[in-house]
């Protein structure tokens, strides 16, 4: 299939603002895409070129693609840096520079959907001397033969700036309405079909593979997804509660534990193998050698996938390390045995999802900890089952509240006994206790370089929430207080190489970096497109454990600006 075809698709997609007509068009399109194009087709509308578990990444930044242009049709980086700060957006600047190019190639071919991607996937494994070359004739040689809207999508997908306003719900729908609705469907059966292909991904953690599951093998092929040791998958999340009270109420007798302020972690084993996941789905297996060799003596079974949370723990005290100190080992990628000794961990264990074949995702939670219990061989301080009472006494409740606080543990979890493992943020099934008013994990989006002593640092940054329908990113209010001059400074690293567009003071970047954030009030404002604003918003921590979809909705905002009693 030629990629023009797909370049129609995102054209359509720009125009419309409506989720259902998205639906149709990329149903429509999921359905002419041949089977061996689909996986590719479906992460390429996402604006991605791998699933997002792979932790590759291409690699390119604003700078390097500026070089790329200009190489590869003959304009000088000062005409193309001129052009992007006219435009915002290097897509169209490529697009331009495309259709005036000074440089004509003879012997240029039509581009395909393979080739694109193809392409496009070599990026990520071009490292060490002479890769920056490689990486420009690979995006040059994509330019060279692209048509200006094939140059502007190819650009926008290398840099992570699709902007077709496709989330992962509307790939969800196009799923089932290209392959698996037929028109005499009820809206319960309907329901159904949506809920077995957000299964199947919660599972797998890929539309492309499920698009291809559910095309060539229908419902029943869907049902038959399953977990498997060495690939992460959708971790079942918790919803605050306001008081122990109002969960004893509703269910009665509870499993209470203690809600650990460290890193969710998945750990899978299959023979000798030993993979450790995050939330995020990122493989960390080399960052935590002590993990992997706690886990090979503490789960004696051929193949299992259980879940906890590790803390960096302080040698000195004894007391649990805040989690900036932890990410510093999630993050490390050199000088490993270093990290080890440093912030050394304790692992945490509270559930079972996976044992010598069978999943147990059905089985009731009171189930899966007894099967937790008997699969574990306790190493006490490095790898052990969680703290955990079972009652519906409220007085033992608050008491093992405290006692979690005075451990300096973030409070409570609080979970249903008859309730099977459920994918993603379910309510009735997992609830979070904690002494503090709820903050918000939202994402930067823009930033503005700072004045006098801070000249040299983006100081200010645009923070925003996420709109699940839309898939795109609100903003809520600039924070500029909360940080240290050593944090500011690593703000501005983390944030330079996601810099997208430029005007004065004020840059645009890349949704990546994801903070949680404290703030006096929600408030109503027409300054924001989100229609809200944080009064006096300030930086809490940098989340390293979760991506920019992961961050608060718009929901969750306002639903946070009624509990203050100011609806309307």
């Amino acid at each position: 299939m030629y990629y023009s075809n797909l370049v129609d698709i995102y054209e359509r997609l720009e125009k419309v603002t409506s989720k259902l007509e998205k639906t149709h068009i990329l149903a429509k399109f999921f359905k002419e895409t041949p089977s061996d194009e689909l996986e590719k087709v479906v992460l390429l509308v996402q604006g991605k070129v791998f699933p997002k578990f792979t932790g590759y990444e291409l690699g390119i930044a604003a700078q390097m693609m500026i070089k790329a242009i200009s190489k590869f049709t003959g304009f000088s980086t000062d005409k193309v840096n001129d052009w992007f700060r006219e435009k915002g957006d290097l897509g169209l600047v490529a697009e331009e520079c495309v259709a005036k190019k000074k440089q004509v190639v003879l012997f240029s071919e039509k581009l395909t959907i393979d080739k694109v991607f193809d392409n496009l996937q070599k990026l990520a494994f071009l490292t060490g001397a002479g890769s920056q070359d490689k990486k420009l004739n690979i995006i040059g040689d994509l330019l060279a033969s692209a048509e200006p809207k094939e140059a502007r999508y190819i650009v926008r997908t290398v840099l992570g700036e699709l902007r077709v306003g496709v989330a992962e719900g509307i790939i969800r729908d196009s799923i089932v309405e290209a392959f698996l609705l037929r028109e005499d469907m009820s809206k319960a059966e309907k329901r159904d079909l949506t809920d077995l292909v957000n299964y199947a991904w919660s599972i797998l953690s890929d539309y492309g593979e499920v698009a291809r599951i559910a095309k060539e093998k229908g419902v029943e092929g869907l049902k038959k997804v399953r977990l498997q040791p060495g690939r992460p998958y959708q971790v079942m999340l918790g919803l605050a509660a306001k008081s122990i009270d109002d969960v004893v109420k509703e269910f009665g007798k509870i499993a209470a534990e203690w809600k650990y302020d460290g890193m969710r972690t998945i750990i899978e084993k299959k023979g000798d193998s030993i993979w450790l996941f995050s939330r995020r789905l990122e493989n960390i297996t080399n960052q935590f050698p002590d993990i992997v060799e706690f886990a090979r003596e503490a789960l004696p079974v051929d193949e299992c996938i259980v879940e906890g949370e590790t803390l960096g723990i302080d040698t000195k005290t004894g007391y649990p390390l805040p989690f900036q100190a932890l990410s510093q080992r999630i993050q490390r990628k050199y000088n490993i045995e270093k990290m080890v000794k440093e912030i050394p961990i304790q692992v945490n264990v509270f559930d079972i999802v996976y044992l010598n074949g069978e999943m147990l995702l059905d089985k009731p939670f009171i189930e899966r900890r007894k099967i937790l219990e008997q699969t574990i061989k306790v190493i006490p301080g490095k790898f052990q089952l969680s703290k955990q009472i079972v009652t519906d006494d409220l007085k033992k409740l608050e008491e093992f509240y405290q006692e979690a606080l005075r451990a300096r543990q973030e409070g409570l979890m609080l979970k249903v006994l008859d309730a099977p493992y459920t994918f993603g943020r379910h309510v009735g099934t997992m609830y979070k206790i904690k002494p503090i008013m709820e903050t918000l994990d939202l994402v930067i989006v823009g930033a503005e370089w700072g004045t006098g002593s801070r000249a040299n640092w983006l100081s200010s940054y645009v923070i925003a929430c996420r709109d699940p329908n839309t898939g795109k990113y609100l903003p809520v209010g600039m924070m500029g207080t909360g940080l240290s001059e050593e944090q500011f400074k690593k703000m501005t690293e983390a944030l330079k190489p996601l810099i997208i567009s430029q005007k004065g003071k004020y840059v645009e970047v890349r949704p990546e970096v994801v903070v949680e954030v404290g703030y006096q009030e929600i408030q109503k404002s027409p300054n924001y497109e989100s229609g809200m604003a944080l009064r006096f918003p300030r930086l809490i921590r940098v989340r390293d454990d979760k991506s920019a979809d992961e961050c608060d909705t718009i929901e969750r905002v306002k639903a946070l600006y009624k509990s203050q009693g100011k609806a309307g």
